[in-house]
Protein backbone atom coordinates (compact mmCIF):
# COMPACT_ATOMS: atom_id res chain seq x y z
CA UNK A 1 0.00 0.00 0.00
CA UNK A 2 2.81 2.40 0.87
CA UNK A 3 4.48 1.76 -2.46
CA UNK A 4 1.26 2.37 -4.32
CA UNK A 5 0.74 5.68 -2.54
CA UNK A 6 4.31 6.78 -3.16
CA UNK A 7 4.46 5.80 -6.82
CA UNK A 8 2.36 8.61 -8.36
CA UNK A 9 4.36 11.47 -6.77
CA UNK A 10 7.66 9.84 -7.72
CA UNK A 11 6.45 9.31 -11.27
CA UNK A 12 5.31 12.89 -11.44
CA UNK A 13 8.70 14.14 -10.25
CA UNK A 14 10.53 11.97 -12.76
CA UNK A 15 8.27 13.12 -15.57
CA UNK A 16 8.55 16.84 -14.74
CA UNK A 17 11.82 17.50 -16.67
CA UNK A 18 10.48 15.70 -19.72
CA UNK A 19 7.21 17.56 -19.44
CA UNK A 20 8.96 20.96 -19.81
CA UNK A 21 11.55 19.77 -22.32
CA UNK A 22 10.02 21.46 -25.43
CA UNK A 23 9.93 24.91 -23.81
CA UNK A 24 13.42 24.74 -22.28
CA UNK A 25 15.08 26.38 -25.35
CA UNK A 26 12.88 29.43 -24.75
CA UNK A 27 13.94 29.51 -21.10
CA UNK A 28 17.58 29.15 -22.18
CA UNK A 29 17.13 32.18 -24.44
CA UNK A 30 16.10 34.25 -21.42
CA UNK A 31 18.97 32.86 -19.33
CA UNK A 32 21.54 33.97 -21.90
CA UNK A 33 20.90 37.59 -20.93
CA UNK A 34 22.53 36.92 -17.57
CA UNK A 35 25.91 36.83 -19.29
CA UNK A 36 28.07 39.97 -19.56
CA UNK A 37 27.85 41.74 -22.89
CA UNK A 38 30.78 43.30 -24.74
CA UNK A 39 30.29 46.78 -26.09
CA UNK A 40 31.77 45.91 -29.48
CA UNK A 41 28.41 45.19 -31.16
CA UNK A 42 27.69 42.31 -33.48
CA UNK A 43 25.95 39.05 -32.59
CA UNK A 44 25.61 37.84 -29.01
CA UNK A 45 25.13 34.50 -27.29
CA UNK A 46 21.43 35.30 -26.98
CA UNK A 47 21.22 35.75 -30.77
CA UNK A 48 22.84 32.35 -31.25
CA UNK A 49 20.39 30.72 -28.84
CA UNK A 50 17.48 32.41 -30.64
CA UNK A 51 18.59 30.51 -33.74
CA UNK A 52 18.69 27.34 -31.64
CA UNK A 53 15.10 28.02 -30.55
CA UNK A 54 13.99 28.14 -34.19
CA UNK A 55 15.97 24.97 -34.97
CA UNK A 56 14.50 23.07 -32.00
CA UNK A 57 11.04 24.10 -33.08
CA UNK A 58 11.64 22.84 -36.62
CA UNK A 59 13.04 19.53 -35.36
CA UNK A 60 10.09 19.03 -33.04
CA UNK A 61 7.60 19.71 -35.83
CA UNK A 62 9.27 17.18 -38.13
CA UNK A 63 9.89 14.55 -35.48
CA UNK A 64 6.36 14.54 -34.06
CA UNK A 65 4.68 15.40 -37.36
CA UNK A 66 2.89 18.27 -35.72
CA UNK A 67 0.70 20.71 -37.56
CA UNK A 68 2.53 23.99 -38.18
CA UNK A 69 0.95 27.40 -37.72
CA UNK A 70 -2.76 27.84 -38.23
CA UNK A 71 -3.89 29.90 -41.20
CA UNK A 72 -4.61 32.92 -38.99
CA UNK A 73 -1.25 32.68 -37.21
CA UNK A 74 0.60 32.32 -40.52
CA UNK A 75 -1.08 35.43 -41.90
CA UNK A 76 -0.55 37.56 -38.80
CA UNK A 77 3.09 36.57 -38.27
CA UNK A 78 3.92 36.47 -41.98
CA UNK A 79 2.43 39.86 -42.79
CA UNK A 80 5.66 41.82 -42.03
CA UNK A 81 7.56 39.78 -44.65
CA UNK A 82 5.90 41.74 -47.45
CA UNK A 83 7.17 45.14 -46.37
CA UNK A 84 10.55 43.77 -45.34
CA UNK A 85 11.18 42.14 -48.71
CA UNK A 86 10.37 45.34 -50.58
CA UNK A 87 12.51 47.47 -48.22
CA UNK A 88 15.44 45.04 -48.56
CA UNK A 89 15.51 45.60 -52.32
CA UNK A 90 15.84 49.34 -51.70
CA UNK A 91 18.83 49.06 -49.36
CA UNK A 92 22.14 50.72 -50.16
CA UNK A 93 23.69 47.37 -51.12
CA UNK A 94 22.57 43.74 -51.34
CA UNK A 95 24.66 42.85 -48.27
CA UNK A 96 23.08 45.57 -46.17
CA UNK A 97 19.62 44.58 -47.38
CA UNK A 98 20.14 40.90 -46.52
CA UNK A 99 21.55 41.73 -43.09
CA UNK A 100 18.61 43.96 -42.29
CA UNK A 101 16.12 41.42 -43.61
CA UNK A 102 17.59 38.60 -41.52
CA UNK A 103 17.51 40.73 -38.36
CA UNK A 104 13.88 41.77 -38.84
CA UNK A 105 12.82 38.22 -39.69
CA UNK A 106 14.59 36.97 -36.56
CA UNK A 107 12.84 39.43 -34.25
CA UNK A 108 9.38 39.69 -35.73
CA UNK A 109 8.74 36.43 -37.63
CA UNK A 110 10.94 33.40 -36.96
CA UNK A 111 11.54 33.54 -33.19
CA UNK A 112 7.94 34.59 -32.39
CA UNK A 113 6.62 31.71 -34.51
CA UNK A 114 8.97 29.27 -32.74
CA UNK A 115 7.90 30.51 -29.30
CA UNK A 116 4.25 30.18 -30.33
CA UNK A 117 4.82 26.52 -31.23
CA UNK A 118 7.11 25.59 -28.31
CA UNK A 119 4.90 27.09 -25.59
CA UNK A 120 2.14 24.49 -25.47
CA UNK A 121 -0.02 25.44 -22.50
CA UNK A 122 -0.40 27.57 -19.43
CA UNK A 123 2.25 25.75 -17.43
CA UNK A 124 4.82 26.41 -20.13
CA UNK A 125 3.80 30.05 -20.28
CA UNK A 126 4.13 30.40 -16.53
CA UNK A 127 7.62 28.89 -16.66
CA UNK A 128 8.63 31.44 -19.29
CA UNK A 129 7.10 34.24 -17.23
CA UNK A 130 8.97 33.18 -14.11
CA UNK A 131 12.20 32.98 -16.12
CA UNK A 132 11.64 36.63 -17.11
CA UNK A 133 11.15 37.49 -13.44
CA UNK A 134 14.33 35.62 -12.55
CA UNK A 135 16.53 37.36 -15.12
CA UNK A 136 15.03 40.70 -14.08
CA UNK A 137 15.93 40.05 -10.43
CA UNK A 138 19.48 39.10 -11.45
CA UNK A 139 20.04 42.17 -13.62
CA UNK A 140 18.24 44.37 -11.11
CA UNK A 141 20.44 43.18 -8.24
CA UNK A 142 23.54 44.02 -10.27
CA UNK A 143 22.06 47.42 -11.11
CA UNK A 144 21.28 48.25 -7.47
CA UNK A 145 24.83 47.24 -6.52
CA UNK A 146 26.17 49.52 -9.24
CA UNK A 147 24.18 52.45 -7.86
CA UNK A 148 25.15 51.75 -4.25
CA UNK A 149 28.86 51.39 -5.01
CA UNK A 150 29.19 54.06 -7.72
CA UNK A 151 30.20 51.53 -10.39
CA UNK A 152 27.33 52.09 -12.82
CA UNK A 153 27.13 54.09 -16.01
CA UNK A 154 27.78 57.80 -15.92
CA UNK A 155 24.76 59.99 -15.15
CA UNK A 156 25.05 63.72 -14.39
CA UNK A 157 28.75 63.33 -13.69
CA UNK A 158 28.38 60.37 -11.33
CA UNK A 159 28.73 56.67 -12.15
CA UNK A 160 25.45 55.64 -10.54
CA UNK A 161 23.15 54.65 -13.40
CA UNK A 162 22.02 51.04 -13.07
CA UNK A 163 22.72 49.17 -16.33
CA UNK A 164 23.31 45.58 -15.16
CA UNK A 165 25.62 43.56 -17.37
CA UNK A 166 24.68 45.52 -20.51
CA UNK A 167 27.21 48.31 -20.01
CA UNK A 168 26.96 52.05 -20.72
CA UNK A 169 26.47 51.60 -24.48
CA UNK A 170 23.09 49.89 -23.89
CA UNK A 171 21.56 51.81 -21.00
CA UNK A 172 18.08 50.62 -21.97
CA UNK A 173 19.04 46.94 -21.72
CA UNK A 174 18.63 46.49 -17.98
CA UNK A 175 15.60 48.77 -17.88
CA UNK A 176 13.91 46.62 -20.53
CA UNK A 177 14.70 43.34 -18.78
CA UNK A 178 13.56 44.65 -15.40
CA UNK A 179 10.36 46.06 -16.92
CA UNK A 180 9.53 42.71 -18.53
CA UNK A 181 10.11 40.98 -15.20
CA UNK A 182 7.95 43.47 -13.33
CA UNK A 183 5.09 43.20 -15.84
CA UNK A 184 5.33 39.39 -15.73
CA UNK A 185 5.34 39.35 -11.91
CA UNK A 186 2.31 41.62 -11.75
CA UNK A 187 0.42 39.44 -14.23
CA UNK A 188 1.23 36.33 -12.19
CA UNK A 189 0.19 38.08 -8.97
CA UNK A 190 -3.16 39.13 -10.42
CA UNK A 191 -4.00 35.62 -11.64
CA UNK A 192 -6.39 33.18 -9.93
CA UNK A 193 -5.54 31.15 -6.86
CA UNK A 194 -4.27 28.21 -8.92
CA UNK A 195 -4.23 26.80 -12.40
CA UNK A 196 -7.92 25.82 -12.12
CA UNK A 197 -9.01 28.98 -10.36
CA UNK A 198 -9.88 27.06 -7.16
CA UNK A 199 -6.64 27.43 -5.26
CA UNK A 200 -6.50 23.68 -4.63
CA UNK A 201 -3.90 22.61 -7.14
CA UNK A 202 -0.35 23.71 -7.90
CA UNK A 203 -0.32 26.53 -10.43
CA UNK A 204 3.26 27.07 -11.43
CA UNK A 205 6.74 25.57 -11.50
CA UNK A 206 6.93 24.12 -7.99
CA UNK A 207 4.79 26.71 -6.16
CA UNK A 208 1.19 26.39 -4.95
CA UNK A 209 -1.16 29.14 -6.07
CA UNK A 210 -1.17 31.29 -2.91
CA UNK A 211 2.60 31.11 -2.46
CA UNK A 212 3.13 31.78 -6.15
CA UNK A 213 1.04 34.95 -6.03
CA UNK A 214 2.77 36.13 -2.86
CA UNK A 215 6.19 35.56 -4.40
CA UNK A 216 5.10 37.42 -7.54
CA UNK A 217 3.95 40.43 -5.49
CA UNK A 218 7.27 40.53 -3.61
CA UNK A 219 9.23 40.29 -6.87
CA UNK A 220 7.19 43.06 -8.50
CA UNK A 221 7.76 45.42 -5.57
CA UNK A 222 11.48 44.56 -5.45
CA UNK A 223 11.90 45.29 -9.16
CA UNK A 224 10.61 48.83 -8.69
CA UNK A 225 13.98 49.77 -7.17
CA UNK A 226 16.28 48.88 -10.11
CA UNK A 227 13.70 50.23 -12.55
CA UNK A 228 13.85 53.58 -10.78
CA UNK A 229 17.66 53.50 -10.65
CA UNK A 230 17.85 52.89 -14.41
CA UNK A 231 16.82 56.55 -14.90
CA UNK A 232 15.04 55.46 -18.08
CA UNK A 233 12.08 57.73 -18.70
CA UNK A 234 10.77 55.62 -21.58
CA UNK A 235 10.78 52.45 -19.44
CA UNK A 236 9.02 54.29 -16.61
CA UNK A 237 6.25 55.52 -18.88
CA UNK A 238 5.76 52.16 -20.60
CA UNK A 239 5.71 50.30 -17.27
CA UNK A 240 3.25 52.73 -15.67
CA UNK A 241 0.89 52.48 -18.64
CA UNK A 242 1.15 48.68 -18.81
CA UNK A 243 0.64 48.07 -15.10
CA UNK A 244 -2.39 50.36 -15.14
CA UNK A 245 -3.83 48.37 -18.05
CA UNK A 246 -3.15 45.05 -16.30
CA UNK A 247 -4.82 46.24 -13.11
CA UNK A 248 -7.85 47.53 -14.97
CA UNK A 249 -8.21 44.24 -16.86
CA UNK A 250 -7.88 42.21 -13.65
CA UNK A 251 -10.64 44.14 -11.86
CA UNK A 252 -11.05 47.42 -10.02
CA UNK A 253 -11.04 45.84 -6.55
CA UNK A 254 -7.57 44.39 -7.06
CA UNK A 255 -6.43 47.58 -8.76
CA UNK A 256 -7.16 49.64 -5.65
CA UNK A 257 -5.26 47.22 -3.41
CA UNK A 258 -2.21 47.03 -5.68
CA UNK A 259 -2.10 50.79 -6.18
CA UNK A 260 -2.11 51.20 -2.38
CA UNK A 261 0.76 48.69 -2.02
CA UNK A 262 2.82 50.38 -4.74
CA UNK A 263 2.21 53.82 -3.24
CA UNK A 264 3.28 52.58 0.19
CA UNK A 265 6.40 51.01 -1.30
CA UNK A 266 7.26 54.20 -3.14
CA UNK A 267 6.87 56.26 0.03
CA UNK A 268 9.16 53.91 1.96
CA UNK A 269 11.82 53.66 -0.76
CA UNK A 270 11.95 57.30 -1.79
CA UNK A 271 10.65 59.15 1.23
CA UNK A 272 11.92 56.93 4.02
CA UNK A 273 15.13 55.46 2.61
CA UNK A 274 15.95 58.30 0.23
CA UNK A 275 16.61 56.06 -2.78
CA UNK A 276 17.92 58.46 -5.39
CA UNK A 277 15.58 61.21 -4.18
CA UNK A 278 17.10 64.31 -5.77
CA UNK A 279 18.13 62.79 -9.08
CA UNK A 280 14.93 60.80 -9.41
CA UNK A 281 12.86 63.91 -8.84
CA UNK A 282 14.88 65.77 -11.45
CA UNK A 283 14.54 62.91 -13.93
CA UNK A 284 10.80 62.59 -13.35
CA UNK A 285 10.25 66.35 -13.69
CA UNK A 286 12.19 66.32 -16.96
CA UNK A 287 9.39 64.21 -18.50
CA UNK A 288 7.08 67.23 -18.33
CA UNK A 289 9.77 69.62 -19.61
CA UNK A 290 10.27 68.06 -23.01
CA UNK A 291 8.52 70.96 -24.71
CA UNK A 292 9.54 73.91 -22.51
CA UNK A 293 13.20 73.24 -21.68
CA UNK A 294 14.32 69.91 -23.12
CA UNK A 295 17.79 68.57 -22.41
CA UNK A 296 20.14 67.67 -25.27
CA UNK A 297 19.04 64.03 -25.36
CA UNK A 298 15.43 65.09 -25.91
CA UNK A 299 16.49 67.66 -28.51
CA UNK A 300 18.45 64.99 -30.38
CA UNK A 301 15.46 62.66 -30.27
CA UNK A 302 13.07 65.28 -31.64
CA UNK A 303 15.58 66.17 -34.35
CA UNK A 304 15.94 62.54 -35.42
CA UNK A 305 12.18 62.10 -35.40
CA UNK A 306 11.88 65.05 -37.76
CA UNK A 307 14.63 63.59 -39.96
CA UNK A 308 12.77 60.26 -40.14
CA UNK A 309 9.61 62.06 -41.25
CA UNK A 310 11.57 63.89 -43.97
CA UNK A 311 12.96 60.58 -45.25
CA UNK A 312 9.43 59.20 -45.43
CA UNK A 313 8.25 62.24 -47.38
CA UNK A 314 10.96 61.60 -49.96
CA UNK A 315 9.99 57.91 -50.31
CA UNK A 316 6.45 57.61 -48.87
CA UNK A 317 5.57 54.12 -50.06
CA UNK A 318 8.74 52.05 -49.63
CA UNK A 319 11.09 54.26 -47.57
CA UNK A 320 14.84 54.66 -48.00
CA UNK A 321 15.61 50.95 -47.56
CA UNK A 322 16.58 48.73 -44.64
CA UNK A 323 19.38 50.15 -42.49
CA UNK A 324 19.20 53.36 -44.53
CA UNK A 325 18.50 55.79 -41.69
CA UNK A 326 22.18 56.48 -40.78
CA UNK A 327 23.09 57.23 -44.41
CA UNK A 328 20.22 59.70 -44.87
CA UNK A 329 20.24 61.21 -41.38
CA UNK A 330 22.56 64.18 -41.93
CA UNK A 331 20.86 65.16 -45.16
CA UNK A 332 17.49 65.43 -43.40
CA UNK A 333 18.38 66.55 -39.85
CA UNK A 334 18.67 70.12 -38.62
CA UNK A 335 21.76 71.66 -37.03
CA UNK A 336 20.27 71.05 -33.57
CA UNK A 337 21.40 67.41 -33.77
CA UNK A 338 24.56 66.66 -31.82
CA UNK A 339 27.27 64.36 -33.13
CA UNK A 340 26.52 61.66 -30.57
CA UNK A 341 25.99 60.85 -26.91
CA UNK A 342 28.67 60.43 -24.28
CA UNK A 343 28.93 57.06 -22.50
CA UNK A 344 31.21 56.11 -19.64
CA UNK A 345 31.37 53.96 -16.54
CA UNK A 346 30.27 50.41 -15.65
CA UNK A 347 33.75 49.13 -16.44
CA UNK A 348 34.13 51.01 -19.73
CA UNK A 349 36.05 54.13 -20.63
CA UNK A 350 34.74 57.25 -22.28
CA UNK A 351 33.09 56.68 -25.65
CA UNK A 352 31.24 58.87 -28.11
CA UNK A 353 28.19 56.89 -29.19
CA UNK A 354 26.89 57.82 -32.66
CA UNK A 355 23.15 58.41 -33.12
CA UNK A 356 22.19 55.87 -35.78
CA UNK A 357 18.45 55.53 -35.23
CA UNK A 358 15.52 57.82 -34.38
CA UNK A 359 14.79 55.98 -31.09
CA UNK A 360 11.21 55.47 -32.22
CA UNK A 361 10.39 52.12 -33.80
CA UNK A 362 7.38 53.40 -35.70
CA UNK A 363 9.34 56.25 -37.27
CA UNK A 364 12.28 53.95 -37.99
CA UNK A 365 9.97 51.64 -39.93
CA UNK A 366 8.26 54.56 -41.64
CA UNK A 367 11.56 56.07 -42.78
CA UNK A 368 13.20 52.81 -43.92
CA UNK A 369 10.18 50.79 -45.09
CA UNK A 370 7.60 53.47 -45.88
CA UNK A 371 3.86 53.13 -45.46
CA UNK A 372 3.93 49.60 -46.83
CA UNK A 373 6.30 48.37 -44.14
CA UNK A 374 4.60 50.28 -41.33
CA UNK A 375 1.15 48.95 -42.23
CA UNK A 376 2.50 45.41 -42.46
CA UNK A 377 4.42 45.40 -39.17
CA UNK A 378 2.06 47.58 -37.14
CA UNK A 379 -0.90 45.70 -38.60
CA UNK A 380 0.58 42.43 -37.37
CA UNK A 381 1.13 43.87 -33.88
CA UNK A 382 -2.36 45.35 -33.76
CA UNK A 383 -3.87 42.01 -34.78
CA UNK A 384 -1.99 40.28 -31.94
CA UNK A 385 -3.21 42.88 -29.45
CA UNK A 386 -6.84 42.71 -30.56
CA UNK A 387 -6.92 38.90 -30.62
CA UNK A 388 -5.18 38.72 -27.25
CA UNK A 389 -7.56 41.15 -25.57
CA UNK A 390 -10.58 39.38 -27.05
CA UNK A 391 -9.40 36.08 -25.64
CA UNK A 392 -8.63 37.72 -22.30
CA UNK A 393 -12.19 39.03 -22.08
CA UNK A 394 -13.49 35.48 -22.52
CA UNK A 395 -11.39 33.98 -19.71
CA UNK A 396 -12.20 36.73 -17.21
CA UNK A 397 -15.44 34.92 -16.34
CA UNK A 398 -13.85 31.58 -15.47
CA UNK A 399 -10.48 33.15 -14.57
CA UNK A 400 -8.73 30.10 -16.02
CA UNK A 401 -5.56 31.28 -17.69
CA UNK A 402 -6.11 34.87 -16.57
CA UNK A 403 -2.54 35.11 -15.26
CA UNK A 404 -1.16 34.03 -18.64
CA UNK A 405 -3.44 36.50 -20.41
CA UNK A 406 -2.31 39.39 -18.21
CA UNK A 407 1.36 38.47 -18.71
CA UNK A 408 1.16 38.03 -22.50
CA UNK A 409 -1.03 41.07 -23.16
CA UNK A 410 0.89 43.16 -20.64
CA UNK A 411 4.24 42.43 -22.23
CA UNK A 412 2.85 43.27 -25.67
CA UNK A 413 1.35 46.55 -24.43
CA UNK A 414 4.67 47.47 -22.79
CA UNK A 415 6.57 46.81 -25.99
CA UNK A 416 4.17 48.77 -28.18
CA UNK A 417 4.26 51.76 -25.81
CA UNK A 418 8.04 51.60 -25.48
CA UNK A 419 8.39 51.58 -29.27
CA UNK A 420 7.34 55.23 -29.15
CA UNK A 421 10.63 55.98 -27.32
CA UNK A 422 12.94 53.20 -28.50
CA UNK A 423 13.64 50.80 -31.35
CA UNK A 424 15.31 47.44 -31.80
CA UNK A 425 19.01 47.15 -31.11
CA UNK A 426 21.26 45.70 -28.45
CA UNK A 427 21.37 42.30 -26.72
CA UNK A 428 17.95 42.71 -25.05
CA UNK A 429 16.28 42.78 -28.48
CA UNK A 430 15.88 38.98 -28.40
CA UNK A 431 13.40 39.48 -25.57
CA UNK A 432 11.33 41.60 -27.95
CA UNK A 433 11.04 38.52 -30.16
CA UNK A 434 10.06 36.42 -27.14
CA UNK A 435 7.41 38.98 -26.16
CA UNK A 436 5.79 38.84 -29.59
CA UNK A 437 5.97 35.04 -29.50
CA UNK A 438 4.30 34.80 -26.10
CA UNK A 439 1.64 37.29 -27.19
CA UNK A 440 1.10 35.22 -30.36
CA UNK A 441 0.74 32.04 -28.28
CA UNK A 442 -2.00 33.61 -26.19
CA UNK A 443 -3.76 35.33 -29.09
CA UNK A 444 -3.45 32.70 -31.82
CA UNK A 445 -3.00 29.28 -30.20
CA UNK A 446 -5.95 26.83 -30.39
CA UNK A 447 -8.76 27.42 -27.93
CA UNK A 448 -8.07 25.94 -24.50
CA UNK A 449 -4.26 26.01 -24.78
CA UNK A 450 -3.98 28.93 -22.41
CA UNK A 451 -6.59 27.65 -19.98
CA UNK A 452 -5.09 24.32 -18.95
Amino acid sequence: MTQLLAAPPLAAVAAAPRRFLPVLPVVALVAMLALPVSGEGGGTAADAVSGLVVLCCAVRLVRHRLRPLSRTAAVVLGLPVVGLAVAATGAASPGVGVAGLVRYLQIFVLVPAAVLLLVRDRRDARLVAWSLVGIALWQGAIGVHQYATGTGASYMGEEIRAVGTFGPTDVMGMATVVSFGLVSALGLALGPGAGTGTGARPSGPGLPGAWSRTAAVVCALALLVPLALSFSRGAWIATAVTCSVQLALAGLRRAVGVFAAVAAGAVILVGGLGVGTAMLQERISSITQVADAPDQSVTDRYTMWAAAVEMWRDQPLTGVGLKGFPDHRDGNASLALSSGSDTEGAGSGYQRQPLLSPHNMYLLILSEQGLLGLLALAGSWLALLVCGLRRLSRVRRSRRGLDCALVACGLLVWQLVDFAYADIGGPSTVLTALVFGLAAWWALAPEGAGER
